[in-house]
């Protein structure tokens, strides 16, 4: 099927639709988490509660970590611009490379231009200040996002999966070892969302003549997976903290060991349920923003 004006002009709509939900959860997380005392409460807690069962899983956390740097970030970029350019596809080389930039660009800078109030919840780190968005979590979710963009029809659906499976990881990791907060990784994927949705905008407007849609292409199974899955532990995760929400009168540091796992893993549950929605939110239009072409 031609990819019609029509076509494009709804497709637009849904892009601007996917941006607009994702930047208003942004600023929810944003304000609830810093400028709430609930928010902060809650996220202390979920950091509170990384200690338990931390031996076990402190090898593969630092795998995980020692994996997401500046030269990594690059080497992937490369790879995912090389991978597009031997498709024959310029634009979408270029495209893909903005999306890594603009994400990774932006949460440096939100990070450094966001305040996070002092409550004297978390005195540790108040010192520290601000860590929203996450870094790691940025990268890890942008370089997921922008490999599924450039693979063939046949690799996006495996591609989509694990993506989202490892940028959740990464995302949890950073929770596991102490460097972030669970509403950092999360703010992270939604910028990472956002950049996605405007990098969808510059594919459908420089999309060429003969671009053909299929509605076959579209990957309905990886899209329940992991539309369904990320639904569900997002309300589980909502159905944690509003359970831990009652107890916000207790300090973090004197929690029971049963609360705050309950913190952790609800906190885990929410981080993985965003990436996995994020990704649904590509993954629902890929099939006409890089759609076949004839010949």
């Amino acid at each position: 099927m031609r990819v019609r004006g029509g076509t494009k002009a709804w497709t637009a709509v849904w892009l601007l639709l996917l941006v607009a939900i994702q930047a208003a959860g942004f600023y929810l997380v944003w304000r609830y988490s810093l400028h709430t005392v609930t928010g902060q409460w809650l996220d202390t807690a979920a950091l509170a509660g990384n200690q338990i069962g931390q031996e076990q899983i402190q090898e593969p956390v630092s795998r995980i970590l020692n994996a997401v740097s500046v030269v990594s970030l690059l080497a992937a970029t490369l790879v995912i611009g090389f991978i597009a350019l031997i498709r024959g596809r310029v634009a979408l080389a270029i495209t893909a490379i903005l999306l890594i930039g603009g994400a990774n660009v932006t949460t440096q800078l939100l990070k450094f231009f966001l305040i996070r109030p002092d409550f004297g919840i978390d005195p540790e780190r108040s010192g520290a200040g601000n860590s929203l968005p996450s870094g790691h979590a940025a990268v890890a979710a942008s370089v997921a996002v922008a490999l599924v963009l450039v693979l063939p029809r046949k690799g996006r659906a495996l591609a989509a999966l694990l993506g989202a499976g490892y940028a959740a990881a990464a995302g949890v990791a950073t929770l596991s070892a102490g460097w972030h907060r669970p509403s950092d990784a999360v703010a992270a994927f939604l910028v990472v969302g956002i950049w996605a949705g405007i990098a969808g905008l510059l594919l459908l407007f420089t999309q060429r003549a003969q671009a053909q849609v299929e509605p076959a292409e579209a990957h309905r199974v990886s899209l329940v997976i992991l539309g369904v899955g990320g639904l569900l532990l997002c309300l589980a995760a909502g159905a944690a903290l509003a359970w831990l929400a009652g107890q916000t009168a207790i300090p973090p540091d004197e929690l029971r060991a049963r609360t705050l796992f309950i913190a952790y893993a609800g906190s885990a549950a929410g981080i993985t349920g965003a990436m996995a929605l994020v990704m649904t939110s590509v993954l629902v239009t890929l099939h006409r923003l890089v759609p076949s072409q004839k010949g």
